[in-house]
């Protein structure tokens, strides 16, 4: 493999001193009404705050990170000066093992993978399908470069994730995600999701012109309310989450720069943006300090700083994802796992019309981050999906590795 090389994490010790230095110098002001209905809690974001400066160690965690294997190589796409890709490349020893592409979203990265690692590992020993997975920070995430150059929208960050698969030799493969996400063979969320965008027409539901049979049973089915109860719930889930629960989508889509500086100037306000959608986003998952603290010094830390993250909302919600949101590959076979806390879930025959949608399952508990809240139910349903019997079964080509 040309061009890949393998990647410690090293953030100088004067930048974890910096760092303290700012959570010692904090200040979090008294709320008058501190409820999670007007965001986290005054008392929440002081007693992390408090773990974070006295108790977390960035050096421990970040030993435990360097036991992955990391790999770094250079990516160079049309229009845009060639950047660093940070990826986990955990490599079955089994000749079948199927490629697996896993991309995260915002507030995520590659580490939410790590759950899901160990389990993929032990899927063939238990008789299911074995896996190469590959987990790439993002561009303007994690340890891959900057993109300062406008322009650099989904289209950019798939040809990114296609190149690197390509680069270890992977012509075909699946990929699983839930946020930003392209073309996936298995996904939460329908890939480039109009619907995150109110303003924006869903491409999964159906017109008069375009689908008239389709649009006929969407109108029927709407009128008459003939949704399954977890269908409703998910409208219902979706209507609120446009209602109060998008605050964040529309700054870093509208203006990510103000966001931006007081994200990369203040990490206890970094935590606050962070901590609320994890507890918001999850089914009661019972974060630790500990967690919420890796989590933000993973963007405190990363190597474009944590102000380059949210640019991918204003990047990515104009020039074609306009034109091309919610349209998959021809041929492409689609899964889709439905956890009940998920931000928003669509009508389940909108999501059919995507493409091949050979795999579907309810599950009773789960929200936005499956991969870490509930990682023995999403990597079940890979096995699945992909195994004897599964509706994607023989659909990725074992491809000799490089």
């Amino acid at each position: 493999m040309d061009n890949v090389k393998p990647y410690k994490i090293a953030v100088p010790q004067s930048e974890i001193e910096a760092l303290n230095q700012r959570l010692r110098t904090s200040k979090i002001p008294h709320l008058f009404e501190d409820k999670w209905e007007r965001g986290p809690p005054a008392g929440d974001i002081q007693n992390i705050t408090k773990y974070w400066k006295d108790e977390f160690s960035w050096s421990a965690f970040e030993n435990r990170l360097n036991q992955l294997p990391q790999y770094e190589t250079t990516i160079d796409l049309d229009g845009f000066e060639p950047f660093q890709v940070h990826f986990i490349h955990q490599r079955s020893e089994s000749k079948d093992a199927i490629p697996l592409l896993f991309v995260h979203g915002w507030p995520g990265g590659f580490w939410e993978v790590t759950k899901l690692l160990p389990i993929l590992a032990q899927s063939e020993k238990d008789g299911g399908p074995a896996f190469h997975v590959v987990a790439p920070s993002l561009p303007n995430f994690g340890f891959s470069s900057r993109i300062d150059q406008p322009g650099f929208g989904l289209r950019q960050y798939a040809e990114t994730c296609h190149q690197l698969m390509q680069r270890l030799g992977y012509e075909q493969y699946a990929s699983q995600g839930g946020d930003w996400h392209d073309h996936p063979l298995h996904g939460r969320l329908p890939p480039r999701s109009p619907a995150r965008d109110p303003h924006q027409h869903d491409l999964r539901r159906p017109s008069a012109p375009t689908s008239p049979w389709a649009f006929l049973r969407f109108l029927g089915t709407h009128l008459l309310g003939l949704y399954s109860d977890r269908e409703k719930a998910g409208l219902k889930a979706g209507a609120d989450y446009m209602e109060r629960g998008q605050g964040y989508f529309q700054i870093q889509k509208t203006k990510p720069n103000t966001i931006g500086i007081a994200l990369a100037d203040s990490p206890v306000g970094l935590l606050a943006w962070i901590y609320d959608c994890l507890v918001s986003w999850t089914d009661n998952y019972e974060w630790t300090p500990q967690e919420v603290c890796e989590w933000v010094s993973l963007y405190w830390f990363s190597r474009p700083g944590p102000a380059a993250s949210v640019v991918i909302y204003h990047e990515a919600l104009k020039g074609d994802w306009k034109t091309r949101g919610g349209i998959s590959v021809p041929g492409t076979k689609l899964g889709f796992s439905y956890f009940p806390k998920e931000v928003f879930s669509l009508p389940r025959f909108w999501n059919r019309r995507l493409g091949d949608v050979v795999f579907e399952r309810e599950h009773d508990r789960g929200g936005h981050f499956p991969a870490w809240e509930q990682p023995e139910l999403l990597a079940g349903d890979l096995r699945v999906m992909f195994g004897k019997g599964g509706g994607a079964y023989g659909a990725v080509q074992n491809m000799p590795r490089a």
